[in-house]
């Protein structure tokens, strides 16, 4: 008997729309990719042309003055390309695509990655984080509910990653020219004037930095600064603007903070008075010292002798004029007192010779 299946007059259940989505954008996103690799292997870069528009843009101040960043770390200052000039690199250098993405958003966090790759060598550098939806201030800190906030922070975190999959997969000598190139750009463009002076204390300040708190890093008025000062100085805004390091790390914050002023300077005041107890307690002990060696050399010394050192001349004298064994004794006590070996010897040689002396006569 052979079964017959009765079509559904209405007919077949349609596949979900999601689903048909989704399968339309990844044969999108692998043919993009097919394309692009086809396109790196078909138009290889050429290495020499990629470096002259490498230097070519280091040479524009613009982007000299952002292309560094500078942090301390184990009391060294560790300078490094920026993220912006890890971007020129990578577009320059070409055939190869950067960029960071939001994978998930739970519980006020998210996952994201970055990412760099290479389609001439087909090599990538993924590094995948997490960023929370909170900002830190210096009253506690709050959520972020905005949603440009959220986008803001998360492109903040991911800059530093994105700059690091950059660099690992641009060659390192390419960097190592393009940060010399930057730097004598801004030897040569660096004009010092009050109106670029006054332009990077409002810089600093948005991070709580003060005039005063530059001045007294470099150690002189802003208006005798040099161009090395300010290359310097412009380095250190631009980690903090990358977030690769805090203010505390570069100036003294506590100027600015009066509690803080008012406890340095009770421990201060703590440390001068316990300076001042511990010389006190020093030199009393120093004297009891040495009044204890005065009386063990006072008990050393005969009845006769106390008041001065015994002598080479003193003892020899004394051992010579001993009329008596005990008297000579008593003056060959005192050898042991004498520094120098050589006299010590001749005066127990003198000893014997007298004692032999005395044994003769008894």
């Amino acid at each position: 008997m052979n079964d017959v299946q009765v079509s559904n007059p209405f007919g077949d259940a349609p596949k979900p729309a999601t689903a048909a989505l989704v399968a339309a954008e990844q044969s999108k996103a692998i043919a993009e990719v097919q394309a692009a690799l086809l396109i790196a292997r078909a138009h290889p870069r050429d290495p020499r042309r990629a470096m002259d528009r490498i230097l070519q843009d280091c040479m524009r101040p613009s982007l000299a003055t952002e292309a560094t960043y500078q942090y301390a770390r184990g009391g060294t200052d560790i300078t490094g390309p920026s993220i912006r000039l890890a971007e020129t690199l990578a577009k320059r250098w070409g055939n190869m695509e950067a960029g960071v993405k939001e994978l998930s958003r739970l519980n006020g966090v998210s996952e994201c990655m970055a990412y760099a790759w290479d389609y001439e060598t087909n090599y990538r550098d993924v590094r995948t984080f997490t960023v929370r939806h909170w900002r830190d201030t210096r009253e506690g800190g709050y959520a972020l509910k905005d949603e440009r906030d959220i986008y803001e922070l998360i492109a903040n975190n991911g800059s530093r990653r994105k700059r690091a999959c950059i660099l690992a997969l641009i060659d390192g000598d390419v960097v190592e020219a393009a940060l010399l190139q930057c730097k004598a750009t801004q030897a040569a463009e660096v004009d010092v004037t009050d109106e670029l002076m006054a332009n990077m204390v409002a810089r600093f300040e948005t991070f709580g930095v003060t005039k005063e708190l530059i001045e007294r890093r470099i150690q002189r008025h802003l208006s005798a600064v040099t161009p090395a000062m300010v290359v310097s100085l412009r380095n250190i805004y631009n980690s903090l603007r990358d977030g690769m390091s805090a203010p505390a790390e570069w100036f003294d914050m506590t100027a600015n903070d009066p509690a803080a002023n008012v406890a340095a300077a009770n421990d201060s005041r703590t440390a001068s008075v316990k300076s001042r107890m511990k010389a006190r307690r020093t030199s009393r002990a120093n004297r009891e010292a040495e009044a204890a060696n005065d009386a063990r050399a006072s008990d050393d010394a005969p009845p006769d002798n106390r008041e001065s050192a015994p002598t080479y001349a003193r003892i020899a004298e004394a051992m010579k004029g001993a009329k008596t064994l005990d008297a000579l004794n008593e003056a060959a006590d005192l050898i042991r007192h004498l520094s120098d070996e050589t006299q010590r010897n001749e005066l127990a040689s003198l000893y014997s010779t007298r004692a032999a002396d005395f044994d003769e006569r008894g």
